[in-house]
């Protein structure tokens, strides 16, 4: 039987990447779904797969992670066509533009921090963060809520007898202990709601594996590295674009030094495709796996311990269902869409 993979944020960048490198491996025993918020993107990363893999079978589904009734809306279809799931990739995420140091950044250029300082931003960045259609701020929707919605109404296919899932997210090296605050989850009075939606997506998974292992449902985390994606580029939208052209060939000779400088995303997938082909029962869920590429251009998977712990995570995850059950879920996707109602629990674990 095809094995059915769905791939979030799968339209450009390391999610496109992904899917390439999934159907170069192998075309005709892969069920794959693209689930992406703009579906004139989406369409044109399908024709670009299809123009390389003519045989694949590549579907689209319309879902966006920062809507709560786009994400019920898509689980409910994703339920009509596909008795299984065999691989989540949580992969979709939004950086918001940030305040730029200048001071900060060309200090940093010639400081022994430059490597920290490229892969995080760290020093050098700080964001301001938006709110949702539905009042949750929007970076910690659409990173971690949006996608904790859609692993819950998926369980009916996720967790099913005598068929191992995975979910593997993509995290990053800014995921940092220090941006997260469990008293204000959403991160509404801090000023790094990336770092703190991607910390947040390490505890998550943590907390998963807890529930979920026993019933061969696993989970398991990435850091595609530094990439060069329009993610990063959108990060300083001011930027001039001739800074960039000058600092690619500065990037290229710091790789020669550390392996995080993964560069391209086909290098930053490398992480999510190699735990394709792992068993998911073998994996450590408290390390994150890197995606790693040497000087020489070789690419390889590391993996790291995370700075987790498991009281944390399972607080955290209490504090997730809390807030489903106070944004009313259920309610509201029925008082939408009346057809999506069969498909929602209305009892919370």
């Amino acid at each position: 039987m095809n094995k059915v993979v769905l791939v979030t944020g799968a339209n450009s960048g390391i999610g496109l990447a992904l899917c390439e490198r999934l159907l170069s491996q192998d075309t005709e025993g892969l069920q794959l779904c693209l689930a992406c918020r703009n579906m004139r993107r989406a369409q044109a990363a399908r024709s670009a797969l299809l123009a390389s893999h003519p045989t694949a079978q590549v579907a689209l589904l319309q879902m966006d992670t920062s809507n709560i009734f786009s994400v019920i809306s898509a689980a409910h279809e994703i339920k009509l066509r596909y008795c299984r799931l065999d691989y989540l990739y949580l992969n979709a995420g939004i950086m918001p533009n940030a305040q730029f140091d200048v001071k900060a950044f060309f200090k940093g250029i010639f400081s022994s921090n430059i490597i920290t300082m490229f892969a995080t931003g760290e020093g050098i960045l700080t964001q301001k963060d938006g709110v949702t259609s539905d009042g949750l701020q929007d970076v910690f929707a659409t990173n971690l809520f949006g996608h904790f919605l859609l692993i819950r109404e998926l369980e009916p296919v996720l967790c099913r007898a005598g068929q191992t899932s995975q979910l593997i997210w993509t995290s990053s090296s800014n995921a940092q202990r220090s941006a997260f605050n469990l008293d204000d989850i959403q991160h509404q009075r801090g000023t790094q709601p990336y770092s703190s939606s991607k910390y947040a997506s390490d505890l998550l998974s943590l907390a998963l594996n807890t529930l979920y292992n026993k019933q061969d449902l696993y989970s398991s985390v990435i850091c595609p590295g530094f990439v060069m994606t329009n993610l990063t580029y959108s990060i300083l939208p001011s930027f001039p674009a001739f800074l960039w052209t000058v600092l690619m060939p500065v990037f290229w000779l710091i790789r020669i030094f550390t392996n995080t400088f993964t560069l391209t995303p086909y290098n930053g997938a490398e992480a999510l495709f190699w735990l394709f082909k792992q068993k998911p029962e073998s994996l450590d869920p408290q390390a994150k796996y890197h995606s790693l590429t040497s000087g020489l251009g070789n690419n390889y998977t590391q993996p790291r311990k995370m700075d987790i712990d498991l009281e944390t995570s399972e607080a955290f995850y209490e504090k997730l269902l809390q807030l489903e059950n106070e944004e009313n879920v259920s309610c509201k996707t029925s008082t939408q869409n009346n057809a999506c109602c069969d498909g929602l629990r209305k009892n919370f674990k």
